[in-house]
């Protein structure tokens, strides 16, 4: 029994570090805490200079400032009156904060809200490059049971130079290309983003942003940059940059045309994807897919990560 729980623990806690990578931080003197508005719709930042100047010192001050009204009607305290962090531990890069029961107590669209509100203001801090909540002894859930997790200031995804709006939640299907470059691979990623954000413009940047595990890479070359997408009558509409002609032949090209074609696809509200180079539709990517035509979902191409290990392994023999 003692060994059934040690690695129930030992597997709660490796889900814990999951997506806990290194973050790239700011000016140490230039900080900004996250309140809600009055209306608590969304999130506001205000430019904060902190005195402390070691971890622990800052992690104290931030806290109390995310716990304080902060002094103007337009604005609420991230961190309400009746819910408290009892206590917090730092493991490296980890931040693990507890909060008490009341926590549970807050409105979904409210709590997602101040909830990345406190990881934004706290994940500043050098050396800090996730936090991950518990209320009471228990690791934080969704609505839906899973476990939250280690979240980093990515977990919660804005369009630049915009203010978030809302928080809301999403559970994205991807696919990448496998190490080979013949296949695709699944992979479920649950994400955080801004309601400024169109989820056909949210899956095209995670997919240049690439996957996470170590099974897959991503398929669209490697420094291109979404122009634009929209989708009209059921039609997504893609534009890339000129980067995406720039060919690495590691990758076969239907694997790189179906990676955008069935992420998107994914989404009830597509049902075929055009792929423009700036909006230019003239020519063909590589040798056969004309950039004109209309592509529909194609699931062929689609591998599991155990066939592809095995493939891999067969190659190396």
């Amino acid at each position: 029994m003692k060994k059934k729980v040690s690695l129930v623990v030992l597997f709660v806690f490796l889900l814990l570090l999951t997506g806990c990578t290194k973050q790239e931080k700011h000016d140490a003197n230039a900080y900004q805490i996250e309140y809600l508005n009055k209306e608590k719709t969304k999130i506001v930042r205000v430019d904060y200079e902190p005195t402390a100047t070691d971890t622990r010192g800052l992690i104290d001050e931030l806290i109390e400032q995310l716990e304080t009204d902060p002094g103007s009607v337009e604005y609420r305290k991230t961190i309400p009156n009746d819910v408290q962090i009892t206590s917090y531990d730092v493991d490296g890069a980890l931040l693990t904060l507890h909060f008490s029961d009341q926590y549970s107590s807050m409105e979904p669209s409210e709590e997602v809200l101040r909830r990345a509100a406190i990881v934004r203001t706290l994940t500043q801090i050098d050396g800090i490059d996730c936090v991950t909540f518990y209320v009471g002894d228990t690791p934080l859930s969704d609505g839906n049971g899973n476990l939250i997790g280690a979240m980093t200031q990515d977990s919660f995804i804005e369009n630049p130079g915009e203010q978030i709006n809302s928080i809301q939640n999403a559970t994205l299907t991807l696919y990448f290309s496998n190490n080979s470059g013949d296949g695709l691979i699944k992979e479920t990623r649950n994400v955080y983003y801004s309601s400024n954000i169109s989820l056909e413009k949210l899956i095209l940047e995670q997919l240049l942003e690439g996957p996470k595990g170590a099974d897959a890479k991503s398929a669209i070359p490697e420094g291109t940059k979404l122009v634009n997408v929209s989708v009209v009558d059921g039609v997504c509409y893609v534009s890339l940059d000129e980067t995406f002609r720039n060919q690495n032949y590691e990758i076969s090209e239907p694997i790189v045309i179906y990676s955008i074609v069935d992420s998107l696809s994914e989404l009830p509200t597509i049902s075929k994807v055009q792929i423009s180079v700036n909006g230019d539709t003239k020519g063909t990517y590589r040798d056969s897919f004309e950039l004109d035509k209309l592509y529909d979902r194609n699931l062929d191409y689609v591998v599991s990560k155990e066939s592809d290990e095995e493939l891999s392994d067969t190659e190396a023999q």
